[in-house]
């Protein structure tokens, strides 16, 4: 590895770092996942965003970004499925009645299947435009023909385990014991709140 790669990788960690903590829809939706159901629930949907980010990688190292970010038709459909998709999530979160107003975490029955935690981070990260435009900046800046499969992978795995890393503690500070305690209580209210934070993301989509 020389150093032109050892530099690429370091600017590829950063720019990671940088967008993964940036607070987005991945937030919004893990958070909303760890407070009202469970941490089980919160990392599963983080796996859901782990897998996606892949799928991100595939695209950009086969050249398929740069198709669609220069079709407007076929990136338009990718940005207003991914809208439509946050807004489900959100206006499912306003509409949910309070089935836990006790002090305690929701048990099991009120809890979402793995399929549908992993569905949602899933979905929520492979329909984000703003994703499509982050790898196609990054792999045009730092892939080059004469860039090696192998470190074309590394960087796809930088970034996917920055998200997977990053999304992990989120579920574990939102559903930790002393968190709960505090805001158990307040679920409900949170739940909404987030709920709205994720349809004006689908707004900000649609007008943007």
């Amino acid at each position: 590895m020389d150093i032109t790669h050892l530099d690429d990788i370091i600017t590829v960690i950063i720019i990671s770092i940088v967008m993964v903590i940036s607070p987005g829809q991945d937030f919004a939706m893990i958070t909303k996942n760890s407070l009202v159901y469970s941490r089980r629930i919160g990392i599963i949907s983080a796996f859901g965003i782990f897998s996606a980010i892949w799928v991100h990688v595939a695209y950009s190292l086969a050249g398929i970004a740069i198709v669609i970010s220069s079709t407007p038709v076929l990136y338009g459909l990718i940005k207003y499925a991914g809208a439509l998709y946050l807004f489900y999530l959100g206006v499912k979160g306003l509409i949910n009645k309070n089935k836990n107003s006790q002090l305690k975490k929701e048990n099991s029955s009120n809890e979402i299947s793995s399929f549908i935690a992993f569905q949602n981070g899933f979905l929520s990260n492979v329909l984000n435009p703003k994703t499509t435009l982050f790898f196609l900046s990054i792999f045009t800046q730092v892939v080059n023909i004469d860039t090696p499969l192998l470190i074309q992978f590394i960087f796809g795995l930088i970034i996917a385990i920055s998200h997977l890393v990053w999304f992990i503690v989120v579920a574990y500070f939102f559903s930790s014991r002393i968190f709960i305690l505090k805001f158990n209580h307040k679920k409900y209210l949170i739940e909404k709140v987030m709920g709205g934070i994720l349809i004006l993301f689908a707004i900000k989509i649609f007008v943007s």
